[in-house]
């Protein structure tokens, strides 16, 4: 049996055996094909296979209709399949078809479903399922404080840490996995509802558990005292460190930025540099806003933007950004408008207010008003302080 594959559109083919007697040169004749000759092989749009688009829900049913029972690994695949798609209707039908199944949910399941119902952002339904959970891991309240801390609850964060204390009081002969990530969150959120009493509270639990030469707690434990103006905790949990990273020794620098210590701030820069730690964008960034208030006339901030170059950080948008602010600040417009323009796509809102506020302090009004022209077309809004001062300047409200 042979096999007939179509013949290709040869234009001299068909010229001369099929559409014309005389061959005439090709570039001379265009030949228009019907439609349904455009192709060798034409397939109506009706006859075009879809493909069907089934729930969670409609796979359940049907294995129901024919009385298969689902396999475990079944449920964990549409339990997968579910979070990625955070519908929270097919969250609870999965949820109540495997608890009618007679399948005994254990802590692992029921913590799945947890982080099901936390990632959805149905916290109320999360924390009845919580509430009626007998045993609890640290997975558990992790889960629980991930969801409340996307939600901006940060009180909740907090009324949660202290249940779990209790718990685990209670509850001795319960194995607890290594929940950093818990402490962290609670650090966090401490420093959101300005609870600095409960923080150190916090702090002295690390050191009791072990956890006080934690990079990951560490750093925040830092930010947390330099947001609260205690430099003298954040330099303590700093020097107990045996071996920093790069985001422990970036938020050591951003607190010596809120210090108003710029000089030492440049200093924890180069000794990065001599212990050899990387620096990434935003370690850049930060010493930047430090070189825009040293008042060298940008000669340390010209030396970082080098090594920006140099670690190939320097297309960055925060790298950007702070260059054109540095460059603004000391009063190299120019240099800053260079920056500026060579993210043409990348520029964010900061970065268009860096600019803008620039030119306003070079006495350059009339690039200025360019600039807010600019910001309209990229559908961007300019700070209202920003914008007030320029309107003094100018002597408009029109602006």
């Amino acid at each position: 049996m042979s096999i007939v594959t179509p013949l290709h559109l040869n234009p001299t083919f068909y010229r001369s055996h099929v559409f014309l007697s005389n061959p005439i040169p090709c570039t001379k004749t265009k030949l228009k094909l019907s439609k349904k000759f455009q192709s060798p092989i034409h397939k109506p749009k009706s006859t075009q296979l879809r493909q069907p688009n089934h729930t969670i829900s409609d796979v359940l049913r049907i294995m129901d209709s024919l009385s298969i029972p689902v396999p475990i690994d079944i449920y964990a695949s549409l339990l997968k399949e579910c979070t990625f798609s955070r519908d929270i209707d097919q969250a609870m039908f999965l949820h109540q078809h495997m608890a009618n199944s007679g399948i005994s949910l254990g802590l692992s399941w029921r913590n799945r479903f947890l982080l099901l119902f936390s990632y959805c952002g149905c916290m109320s339904i999360a924390r009845q399922l919580f509430d009626e959970m007998h045993d609890k891991d640290s997975n558990s309240w992790a889960a629980m404080m991930a969801g409340y801390m996307s939600r901006g609850d940060h009180s909740d964060v907090i009324e949660l840490f202290v249940e779990m204390q209790r718990y685990k009081d209670a509850h001795e002969n319960v194995v607890w996995f290594q929940y950093s990530w818990i402490l962290v969150c609670v650090i966090q959120a401490c420093v959101e509802t300005d609870n600095f009493e409960l923080g150190t509270q916090v702090h002295g639990l690390l050191w009791k558990v072990d956890f006080g030469k934690n990079l990951f707690v560490c750093s925040s434990l830092i930010d947390f005292y330099g947001r609260n103006g205690c430099f003298v905790g954040a330099d303590f949990v700093f020097d107990q460190v045996p071996c920093s990273n790069t985001v422990v020794w970036t938020a050591r620098l951003v607190n010596k930025c809120r210090e108003g210590l710029f000089d030492e701030a440049l200093n924890v820069f180069r000794e990065m540099t001599r212990e050899g730690v990387k620096r990434n964008s935003f370690t850049f960034s930060s010493v930047l806003k430090a070189c825009g208030r040293l008042g060298d006339g940008g000669l340390c901030g010209e030396q970082v933007h080098a090594h920006a170059i140099k670690f190939g950080v320097v297309s960055k948008s925060y790298v950007q950004c702070g260059l054109v602010d540095m460059y603004s600040k000391v009063g190299l417009v120019k240099y800053a408008k260079r920056v500026f323009d060579m993210n043409e796509d990348g520029k964010n809102g900061a970065c268009w207010n860096a600019m803008l506020r620039g030119y306003m302090k070079d006495g350059e009004y009339i690039e200025a008003i360019k600039i807010l022209y600019e910001m309209k077309a990229a559908d961007l809004q300019p700070q209202e302080s920003l914008l007030n001062e320029l309107r003094c300047a100018c002597g408009s409200s029109n602006i």
